[in-house]
């Protein structure tokens, strides 16, 4: 199945509403884990983004995009430099949100303090899906 840059737009901000609301009810594991897969899915729209429609792909580029790390994917939008010039808000908040790792979808336990933290780093108003929309 094809992805295009809108479904991961949409996938973003669904995956972000939903960490919220397990926030809410208290289940801090999925709410961690769905918060970083926000990111992680407006990142790859980003990347879509600068996808030209019939160009051959770069093979290593290919494979740079297939993975899940955030630090990695930010690196393939363009975006690096752009973050050392963001503002304090949004570099704390990506210091937040780089340490997730998709493994966490098998962790159990996780911190409500330590959701919480994740979640408004990823879907508060001035977060870093926000920012990110600027670029996708």
């Amino acid at each position: 199945m094809a992805m295009l840059r809108k479904d991961f737009q949409d996938i973003a901000v669904v995956r972000a509403r939903e960490a919220e609301a397990l926030l809410a009810a208290g289940l801090f594991d999925g709410a961690y884990y769905l918060a970083g897969l926000a990111v992680e899915c407006a990142l790859k729209a980003c990347i879509a983004k600068a996808t030209r429609q019939y160009e051959f792909p770069d093979l290593n580029r290919t494979r740079a995009v297939y993975t899940h790390r955030l630090d990695d994917l930010l690196k393939e939008a363009g975006l690096r430099e752009t973050m050392a010039t963001a503002n304090l808000q949004i570099k704390l908040a990506w210091g937040k949100v780089s340490a997730w790792q998709i493994e966490s979808r098998y962790r159990s336990g996780i911190l409500a303090d330590d959701a919480a933290e994740l979640v408004r780093a990823v879907a508060d108003g001035q977060g870093i899906l926000v920012w990110l929309t600027q670029f996708w």
